[in-house]
C-alpha cells in the first residue's frame, strides 16, 4: 500500500508534454572512498506509473530509479540519498519505488504536511524516510512554490518528526534563514541546509547569512550539504571555495557532500557529476577529511549499517 503523506493523492495527475534525458557521468579520475554517499538527487518518473501532482516550473526530467542507480554505480558511489522534488507535492510513490529498488543502499527525504498522521510517518521510516523536506521559496505574489510545506509547518511536525526519527531538510534563498532559521535551529530537531544555504558568493565572509550557517554549524545545530553547483560559478566554482571550506573547518562531523543529479532548471549547463566528485576530492583535502564526508557523516544522519 502506497504511504501518502497528504492528500496529493487526490490531486490530479500532470503528465509532462515532454521529457529531458539527464546529463550521466563517467567515472571520476578520482575514486570515491568505500561506503560513499551522494547524499542529494531527484527520482522523477517514469511519468506512466508515477505521474507528478503539479505542473513543473522545469523541464521534466527523464530520471527514473534504474538511470539513477546506474548515475551511482559510474561515480562508483555505494550509496545514496533521494530528495523527493516538488512537481510531486507530498505523494511519495516514486520515491518509495526508488528506495525499494535501491534496497538498504538509498534512503529518502519526503515531504509532508502537518495532515499526515502517525502511521504514514512510520511507514515512510520504515521503507527508508529519513527525513522531511520543507521550501521557503515564494514567487512574486508569494506563494509558495507548488507542491511545497514550508517553514512555517516545521514546528507543528516537529515532535512527531521526532518520535518517528525524521530530521528537517530546509531549501530557501538565503536571506530567508535570517528570519526562520534561529527559531527552528532551537527545535531539538536535526536540521539539515540544502545548496550551502544558497549563500551569494559575491558577499564574501561578512554576509549575516553565511555569519549565521557558519554559527550554527559551528555549534552543531545544523548540518550542511556541500552542494556547489548552484552557488559557484561553473565550471570550477572557485568562487564558491571559500564557503566551502569555511563549512568543512567550522564541524567537519556535520557537512554532507551532494551532486544535485539530475540537475534541473539547468540543461544545457548541467555540470557532470564526476567532476563535480573530482572537485570535492580535491577541496577535502585528505583522506580522512573525505571518508567523513563521503561516509561516516552520512552513514550516521541517514542511519546506513
Amino acid at each position: 500500500m502506497s504511504a501518502a503523506a497528504s492528500g496529493d493523492r487526490k490531486a490530479s495527475p500532470y503528465m509532462p508534454d515532454s521529457v529531458e534525458t539527464p546529463r550521466m557521468p563517467v567515472a571520476p579520475k578520482q575514486a570515491l572512498p568505500a561506503g560513499a554517499c551522494d547524499t542529494h538527487c531527484h527520482v522523477f518518473g517514469p511519468y506512466d506509473r508515477f505521474p507528478l501532482q503539479h505542473p513543473s516550473s522545469y523541464a521534466a526530467p527523464d530520471a527514473a530509479a534504474p538511470r539513477y542507480l546506474r548515475m551511482l554505480d559510474t561515480l562508483g558511489a555505494a550509496r545514496g540519498v533521494l530528495v523527493q522534488p516538488a512537481p510531486y507535492g507530498t505523494n511519495p510513490d516514486a520515491l518509495l519505488d526508488a528506495l525499494a529498488q535501491g534496497a538498504d543502499r538509498l534512503r529518502g527525504i519526503a515531504v509532508a504536511d502537518p495532515s499526515v498522521t502517525d502511521a504514514q510517518l512510520r511507514d515512510l521510516y520504515e521503507r527508508g524516510v529519513r527525513g522531511l523536506r520543507f521550501v521557503e521559496a515564494r514567487d512574486p505574489a508569494g506563494n509558495l512554490f507548488p507542491g511545497s510545506v514550508g517553514f512555517d509547518q516545521v514546528a507543528a511536525l516537529a515532535p512527531r518528526m521526532k518520535a518517528h526519527g525524521l530530521h528537517a531538510q530546509l531549501w530557501a534563498p538565503c536571506d530567508t534563514y535570517l528570519r526562520h532559521l534561529p527559531a527552528l535551529a532551537g527545535l531539538d530537531l536535526p536540521i539539515v541546509i540544502d545548496h550551502l544555504g544558497s549563500l551569494v558568493p559575491a558577499r564574501g565572509e561578512s554576509d549575516p547569512v553565511f555569519q549565521l550557517l557558519r554559527g550554527l554549524l559551528a555549534e552543531g545545530r545544523i548540518w550542511m550539504k556541500l552542494t556547489v553547483c548552484r552557488v559557484g560559478t561553473a565550471p570550477d566554482y572557485e568562487n564558491a571555495r571559500f564557503i566551502h571550506d569555511a563549512c568543512t573547518a567550522a564541524n567537519p562531523d556535520q557537512v554532507l557532500w551532494g551532486s544535485d543529479w539530475p540537475f534541473v532548471r539547468m540543461g544545457a549547463v548541467a555540470p557532470s557529476a564526476d567532476a563535480l566528485v573530482d572537485l570535492a576530492h580535491g577541496w577535502l583535502g585528505s583522506d580522512t577529511l573525505r571518508k567523513k564526508v563521503w561516509v561516516d557523516n552520512p552513514a550516521r544522519l541517514y542511519g546506513f549499517k
